[in-house]
């Protein structure tokens, strides 16, 4: 089973747009040395839905073959269109992903029947694991423990990200589902107390920033230490809440830059992070002990 901290990894851009191989390259590296549990490529911190088919593919492959088998690789690959999501997680197993994160159908609204017919049909018709992914706050869509429950039934369907901030629906699942099942915590705020109720770990964007830290906090959570994790976790609140003081992953790749991780590039329609928030972001840095670099990239 996949475990702790897993990060769900940025695309890092040029002011133009275009996507920086070599700072991929670098961050891949980096997170390896920090201890990153797994990599969760094209996501919606990846900005996933502001890729072509042939960037996300391209991206993928390269992480995928940088890696080596050192830790799990996770794609995003998950649309509106049943079909187009199969299409997707087609190009996820060519390029070698161990599994699929694949969000709930977002806009179309759909039935609880008609996320365990949506999920069913991409089971059948790829065969990789496949983690689902449950964040209603940007699809829409909630898909319930009940059907969660059915779900896990299928043998290639391995876990959730649970996305709602709801710990007690964590404990729900975990209910119903067992330790076989993986829990996964997608808000970063609630995850130890998500460890509390069952889950095994994050998907985490705070991850980005501070990997050895969360690394560190999900490690002490699974071994039972809460006291150590607590105290990583309280150091680490603030940037949990100030990276979604505008919308993921405007903050994070604000603070990427000024760790001197990425350049300033992100894609319309997200913007580069509304100086007002400069000062509220750097705040949290400095409690997370996060310290800015210079000269590494221009300024935004």
């Amino acid at each position: 089973m996949i475990k702790g901290s897993l990060v769900a990894l940025v695309t890092p851009m040029q002011p133009d747009g275009t996507i920086d191989q070599k700072s991929l390259h670098e961050l891949v590296e980096w997170h390896l040395a920090q201890k990153t549990q797994g990599f969760i490529i094209s996501g919606s911190t990846g900005e996933g839905s502001a890729l072509t088919e042939e960037e996300q593919y391209a991206v993928i492959s390269d992480v995928v073959a940088q890696v080596a088998g050192r830790v799990p690789v996770i794609a995003g690959t998950g649309t509106l269109s049943t079909q187009h999501t199969i299409h997707l997680t087609r190009n996820a197993k060519k390029a070698g992903a161990d599994a699929a994160l694949i969000v709930t159908p977002y806009y179309n609204k759909p039935t609880q029947k008609g996320l365990f017919a949506h999920y069913k049909e991409i089971a059948d018709a790829v065969h990789l694991p496949i983690i689902l992914y449950n964040v209603p706050g940007r699809t829409a869509c909630d898909i319930l423990p009940e059907t969660v429950e059915q779900l896990a039934a299928l043998p290639s369907i391995i876990g959730i990200k649970e996305a709602t901030g709801k710990v007690e629906r964590t404990a729900d699942i975990f209910k119903r589902c067992g330790k076989k099942f993986a829990i996964y915590s997608g808000d970063d705020a609630t995850a130890l107390d998500s460890m509390r109720q069952g889950a095994v770990g994050v998907i985490s964007v705070t991850a980005n920033a501070a990997p050895q830290k969360m690394h560190a906090m999900c490690e002490a959570a699974l071994n039972g230490d809460m006291a150590l994790a607590e105290k990583i976790n309280q150091e680490l609140m603030p940037l949990h809440k100030k990276l979604f003081i505008e919308s993921n992953p405007i903050p994070l790749k604000w603070v990427l830059h000024q760790m001197g991780l990425i350049p300033a590039g992100i894609r319309l329609p997200l913007l580069s992070l509304d100086p007002q928030f400069h000062t509220d972001l750097k705040e949290a840095m400095h409690s997370a002990g996060i310290v800015p670099r210079q000269k590494s990239f221009s300024e935004c």
